[in-house]
């Protein structure tokens, strides 16, 4: 009921954006970001180091449990931003996937398949097997054109290359104007934060040679970066690598804007570790989306969907995001991940 009067009271304030707001009207698009914690499918592939999946570690029950995964996450992308947008995320990019047949099925539940989204997905090189994506809806969407970018990084000890996930680029059209999405899953913090800061600090620099790419071309390009970070806003590789501004009056023209640095100062996250919250899952935003012209698509708002259901309500987790597997068995959870999203409106005669 809490979640559901926010909503409300966000699309209220949507409506009410500048003193004519009763003369005009708003087209809303969510877009999402979501950490889908290993969905793997129960087949053994040859090919993949999905002996990493914790589905294939179950002794029983594998296909009743990869059902109900597909379900709850289903779930989850039927409702982030409903409330307002009154609609499903035109856009959702989503990590810890192993394949396209498990994309496949996630749209194709009951309660997205009338949605018709579409899949962008390359299968990467991450010693785990998993990959990251973008969904999009058909009828708010068109991708003209989709690319992958590798990370190059090496053990410290015996420097032998450690295979990781790549960055999606993904450019279409969505209100008919151009865009660009970098879905993104950068290394994890496994040997401790201090050693595998570089690691990081190496994805952000790709992340930012793209976005450099993007704005040698136009300047003005609308570019939207997106992914489980594995660090927080005010960590290196986003404040001073990607140069991600906690304010929207310090971006440059060729600046980004992290909505979420002010969530995350606040004590908010999207992820608990030994009752620590990190807000390591983040959206980010070049300038030309902060426009206050409402006649082109703006930025509007960002939030954290931390909803009841996907949040432990009791025991020793109690509070933290309802993750699917825990002490080896499925939990019927969700994620240990909570997904974010913004809103980008623009004016509809």
């Amino acid at each position: 009921m809490k979640h559901l009067k926010i909503c409300l009271s966000l699309l209220l304030i949507v409506f009410s954006i500048n003193t004519n707001a009763q003369d005009k009207k708003f087209k809303i698009h969510t877009v999402a970001f979501y950490n889908l914690e290993n969905l793997f499918d129960t087949i053994n592939n040859p090919n993949k180091l999905d002996e990493y999946s914790p589905i294939m570690e179950l002794k029983t029950g594998r296909k009743e449990a990869y059902k109900k995964k597909v379900n709850n996450m289903a779930e989850v992308l039927a409702v982030i931003g409903s409330k307002t947008a009154q609609n499903t995320p035109s856009i959702i990019g989503v990590c810890e996937v192993e394949n396209n047949d498990v994309l496949e099925d996630l749209i194709n539940h009951p309660l997205l398949i009338d949605k018709d989204y579409g899949i962008i997905h390359y299968d990467a090189p991450d010693a785990r097997g998993i990959d990251v994506a973008l969904l999009y809806k058909k009828s708010a969407f068109t991708p003209l054109n989709s690319s992958t970018h590798g990370l190059k990084i090496y053990d410290d000890q015996d420097q032998s290359r450690i295979y990781t996930r790549d960055q999606l680029l993904v450019s279409g059209n969505l209100e008919g104007e151009l865009i660009h999405v970098i879905v993104n899953h950068w290394p994890s913090r496994r040997g401790g934060e201090a050693r595998s800061n570089p690691k990081r600090v190496a994805a952000a620099r790709v992340s930012k040679r793209i976005i450099d790419s993007l704005q040698s071309i136009d300047p003005y390009s609308k570019v939207i970066l997106m992914g489980d970070l594995n660090d927080n806003p005010t960590n290196a590789s986003v404040k001073d690598v990607l140069n991600a501004k906690e304010s929207k009056s310090d971006v440059g023209l060729k600046g980004l804007y992290n909505p979420f640095t002010t969530y995350y100062k606040n004590g908010l996250g999207t992820t608990a570790y030994r009752d620590i919250w990190n807000l390591f899952d983040q959206i980010i935003i070049s300038k030309p989306l902060l426009n206050e012209d409402t006649s082109s698509l703006r930025y509007y708002k960002a939030n954290i969907f931390n909803a009841g259901f996907l949040t432990h309500s009791r025991g020793k987790y109690k509070g933290y995001p309802f993750r699917s597997w825990s002490n080896g068995s499925f939990s019927n959870g969700y994620s240990d991940h909570y997904p974010v999203y913004v809103y980008l409106i623009k004016e509809v005669e």
